[in-house]
């Protein structure tokens, strides 16, 4: 048994020997390198050729997820609605249909309206939200209280609240909710445009009503454009699902810097893509409600599209960056600066515009009367404009009856021509969007957000078309409208 022990100790010094001689082979010690010595390290290839060795990445530790938690849970609230709404579909079979995500996602395909005979359908649904002051201010999505008749909201130590909406934003999905409470705990506020991609983030919120759930990721992208592009979102790989809505993102100092709203999602439940409204977006809507009571937006009148490699090409441009303008709005403020169809925008007051979405988040962060200085790339060559943004609220209008005195109020319709957006979302290239129905119209049953599509078989692109046609009538029109998804024929007995 001994002499097996000094067998196996021979054989351990040996190895340990023959290492370092290989190791010493490979390293081509110095001479005088005596065997057992620790040889030196290895040198890199292209440290002999003097280039610079590379800076290997710092260590990052992952944050204590808990302490943010702990401290913030409290400020952040379960908020349940009850209302009700016309249906424009059949919502049987529908898994998510009483989810607030679910609706969220369907006003994404074009104006809907009340089914045959106007049905009423209850609606439940639940979200999240945050206390932003001691005194019951909350914030959270529009889409969460739209159409609620009752706002119930639940704070971690169980108490509940009615709250009352002090008023909502469907363009940029902020609404602004108060309770009637002192000192609660608030959550602080930090800024989204210093959170950088791949930096941590927390959302906590009540994903399928389980309250105070908290899930983590990182950021995956900035200024994300959706919809109509008028947020900048903020893009995660945060679990976010049904009943998220409303609900806090966190960065790991604790602070908000985003409201999580929307997921792609093509099963209804989280699939990797969440996105969420800058903080700094919402805290200008906020601001403007607590103030006033409404909400105002900017302007620049302008359809835009992305600039590619064979745009970038075919302008002469040196990258392919900027936002291509497709369409420019008549009387809009673009029109006014000079903005063309071709030109290319650069830069907005020295902000560069990389892509078309940008163009759209810089407007939406700016107030109606702002000043602009656009940097335009025309025919080869940049151009310098200015203007002032517009007023979004302020639509263009023209009532059908307005230049007919003798034939006043025969028909009652204030109209407007559908914008690219609107004829892409309804799937439609012509029409008139009602705004405004009253007298004969409203009789007969026509709503705001029809769109009027032909008039006595006669479609129907213009308002000087309505009026030639109602001109022309004696005792009724028959009107062709698309209200949701449906086409109906609505006979109307002039005034």
């Amino acid at each position: 048994m001994k002499r097996l022990v000094l067998a196996l100790c021979a054989v351990g010094v040996l190895g340990a020997g023959a290492a370092i001689a290989v190791q010493g082979s490979h390293d081509a010690p110095a001479v005088g390198a005596q065997v057992g010595t620790t040889p030196a390290p290895a040198v890199p290839a292209n440290a002999a050729a003097g280039a610079p060795a590379p800076t290997p990445a710092p260590m990052i530790a992952l944050p204590d997820f808990s302490v943010i938690a702990s401290r913030n849970g409290p400020a952040v609230v379960n908020i349940s609605t009850t209302g009700s709404v016309k249906a424009a579909y059949d919502n049987r079979g529908e898994p998510f249909a009483d989810d607030p995500f679910f609706e969220f996602f369907r006003r994404f395909q074009g104006p809907q309206g009340p089914q045959r005979g106007g049905r009423e359908a209850p609606s439940h649904g639940v979200g999240s939200g945050f206390i932003v002051s001691s005194d019951g201010l909350i914030l959270t999505n529009a889409h969460v209280v739209r159409d609620a008749s009752e706002v119930t909201v639940k704070l971690t130590d169980r108490r509940e609240f009615r709250a009352k909406v002090l008023g909502s934003d469907p363009k940029t999905d902020v609404a602004v909710l108060k309770i009637d409470a002192r000192n609660l705990p608030v959550v602080p506020l930090g800024r989204s445009m210093d959170t950088k991609v791949g930096e941590w983030v927390l959302a906590i919120g009540s994903p399928f009503g389980l309250e105070n759930t908290v899930t983590a990721g990182v950021v995956s992208a900035k200024g994300r454009a959706l919809d109509d592009g008028s947020v900048p979102f903020i893009q995660t790989d945060v679990a976010v699902n049904p009943g998220n809505s409303g609900g806090p993102l966190f960065n790991t100092k604790g602070e908000v810097v985003g409201i999580n709203s929307q997921i792609y999602s093509q099963t209804g439940g989280y699939q990797g893509l969440s996105f969420a409204i800058p903080i700094d977006v919402a805290q200008r809507i906020q601001e403007q409600i607590v103030t006033t009571g409404k909400v105002v937006h900017a302007k620049l009148g302008v359809v835009a599209q992305e600039v590619d490699q064979s745009f970038a090409d075919s302008f002469n441009l040196p990258s392919p960056e900027g936002a291509l303008i497709v369409n420019v709005e008549k009387g809009s403020a673009a029109e006014q600066a000079g903005l063309k169809p071709g030109d290319v925008v650069r830069s907005i007051n020295g902000q560069k515009i990389v892509g078309s979405g940008e163009l759209s988040a810089y407007v939406a962060l700016a107030k109606p009367g702002d000043k602009v200085a656009l940097d335009v790339w025309r025919e080869g060559k940049a151009v310098a404009l200015a203007g002032k943004l517009g007023n979004a609220t302020e639509r263009s209008l023209a009532s059908v009856d307005s230049d007919e005195p003798a034939a006043k109020s025969r028909l009652g319709l204030a109209l407007r021509p559908l914008d690219p957006l609107e004829k892409q979302a309804v799937g439609l290239g012509a029409g008139l969007v009602i705004e405004r129905a009253g007298g004969a119209a409203a009789s007969a049953g026509l709503q705001p957000g029809d769109v009027l599509l032909s008039v006595n078989g006669r479609p129907v692109n213009s308002v000087e078309q309505v009026r030639d046609v109602v001109a022309k009538s004696s005792k009724s029109v028959a009107l062709l409208i698309q209200r949701g998804e449906e086409r109906i024929f609505i006979p109307v007995r002039l005034g």
